[in-house]
């Protein structure tokens, strides 16, 4: 009889235990918050209002600046998407996740969406993944092939494919509330909606794209850059907005009779001159007046395409208030990598000038962000990983090459807080003949080396913001050259990118003691 009381005792305080633990983590779970992740394809931060745009106006993702904290330093170290991509899931720069280039991901390799599975979050993405395997880590996934398309476009998951008929960004958005409904109620979410939007070829919706093309929008500055004090590089690119917008881009119409590769070709051809219509009178297109009509072209369907982004983050902030989710969620806004809109006469991306380096980076905690706050720390896509590991009070692995972002939110930049950051592009010669370089950018200067050509650039961005001009071989320079080659060595080495680098970077101005810091860093 007392062995049968003690055996009762001992599986009450057993199943006592359990329902503890489980109390401690249901408690957990309910304070720990939510993670709505929304990235865009290709949007420039200087295509949002909050970050001052002279060329439109969102006002829904602007109500994440105004509602929480906008980064006005956040750097993609890799400016391309599908290696954005890789360096988000991973936290590590492309030399370490096996992704510089288009490579196929590894999906076996340790992932945030693992991580935070295993820390007791309900994970899922929808839209764009681009990373040419399937997603691991996720719950669920809904993602497009490949770039996918903009009208009805085809989604899959593991249980096959379907069209879905309508807008790429309405139907992204429509699937990843769906996603959300239906997501277990007993676990916090993380919630990764990527949009295609406003990849190339930059289709919009017939609302926006018939609103846009009654506007003139503002030329930048650089558009007519003529590069003088640059290296070749840029020189030889192929994303010219003058030069390189095929007729497919400028949505011109083909000959009805052409087929198959006969309008390949056609639709493929960057035109020397365009036949429009102004005033019911047909009008041919060259010289200045061509590259004029290419540039507006080109913009009013790239910021129509942002329209409908703009829209339908405004119905995610409306679905997350109007179901409870708005206090406990965090949200974060972004895009893969900056973009040129003109910006030097160019489109795309892939340079580490700033328009393409300089990621959008808007975030929203009610909890703990000061609305309407800004943020000057330098941020970097591999930090991603560990910010969202954070804010799920997990841990993070050692072999995250990032830094979580949480402090930041909170309004402090710790001391020992990065003041450079390093870039690397790969792709030589790929799609825009953008020749491959490394370089260092820290709060004042950038350093770029074209290795392959084995020449520099370097810009006073303080002075120069537009950078424009080359001060490399500026005798008045010298010092500050040499101190960011210093600075270069170092974050190479720290980032344990020294083997793929033997002998690439010279050593003129590098010998000797390195300075106490890069120009630019805070001691």
């Amino acid at each position: 009889m007392q062995t049968s009381k003690n055996y009762q005792r001992i599986v009450k305080s057993f199943f006592g235990l359990i329902f503890f633990w489980l109390s401690v983590l249901a408690a957990a779970a309910a304070t720990r918050p939510n993670i709505l992740f929304i990235m865009t394809d290709d949007h420039a931060a200087h295509a949002l209002s909050c970050y001052g745009s002279k060329i439109n106006e969102t006002p829904h993702l602007d109500r994440i600046a105004k509602e929480g904290m906008r980064f006005d330093r956040c750097f993609a170290v890799n400016s391309i998407c599908t290696p954005s991509r890789a360096t988000i899931l991973t936290g590590k720069y492309s030399h370490m996740n096996g992704v510089p280039v288009f490579n196929r991901f590894d999906g076996s390799q340790t992932t945030v969406s693992k991580l935070l599975q295993t820390a007791g979050y309900y994970t899922a993405i929808v839209g764009k993944w681009h990373l040419g395997s399937d997603p691991t880590g996720f719950d669920h996934w809904n993602i497009l092939p490949g770039q996918g398309r903009y009208i009805d476009p085809v989604l899959y998951d593991r249980s096959g494919s379907r069209v879905h008929r309508g807008y790429a960004t309405d139907v992204i958005t429509d699937l990843t509330i769906d996603a959300l409904k239906n997501r277990p109620p007993d676990k916090p979410f993380f919630m990764m909606c990527h949009h295609k939007a406003p990849h190339r070829e930059w289709t919009p919706n017939e609302k926006h794209r018939a609103a846009f093309a009654k506007r003139t929008i503002p030329e930048p500055a650089t558009l007519y850059d003529d590069y003088a004090t640059r290296t070749d590089a840029i020189r030889e690119q192929h994303q010219s907005v003058f030069n390189d917008l095929t007729r497919r881009d400028l949505k011109l119409t083909p000959p009805a009779e052409l087929k198959g590769q006969a309008l390949a070709q056609w639709n493929n051809t960057k035109p020397t001159e365009v036949e429009i219509e102004v005033n019911g009178q047909k009008k041919v297109l060259t010289g200045d007046e061509l590259r004029k009509w290419k540039y507006q072209r080109y913009m009013q369907d790239y910021l129509a395409c942002v329209q409908s982004v703009d829209d339908n983050a405004g119905r995610l902030l409306d679905w997350l208030e109007a179901n409870g989710l708005r206090e406990n969620t965090v949200v974060i806004y972004t895009s893969d990598q900056g973009f040129f809109l003109g910006d030097h006469g160019l489109y795309d991306k892939r340079f580490m000038y700033e328009p393409s380096l300089r990621m959008p980076f808007l975030v929203r905690w009610p909890a703990v962000i000061k609305p309407g706050s800004t943020q000057e720390g330098i941020a970097i896509n591999a930090d991603f990983a560990p910010t969202f590991l954070d804010l799920a009070e997990a841990k993070v692995p050692g072999e995250m090459q990032g830094r979580s972002l949480v402090s930041l939110f909170r309004g402090a930049r710790p001391s020992h807080w990065r003041t450079a950051m390093y870039y690397r592009y790969y792709h030589d010669p790929g799609h825009h003949n953008t020749r491959a370089h490394y370089g260092v950018r820290t709060e004042t200067h950038k350093l770029i080396y074209f290795w392959k050509k084995d020449q520099w650039e370097c810009f006073d961005l303080v002075k120069d913001p537009e950078e424009l001009r080359n001060i490399y071989s500026d005798p008045a320079a010298a010092n500050v050259v040499k101190q960011l080659k210093a600075e270069l060595l170092r974050l190479k080495n720290e980032l344990k990118d020294e083997d793929q680098f033997a002998n690439e970077l010279p050593r003129d101005g590098v010998d000797g003691p390195a300075p106490a810091r890069a120009p630019g860093a805070a001691p």
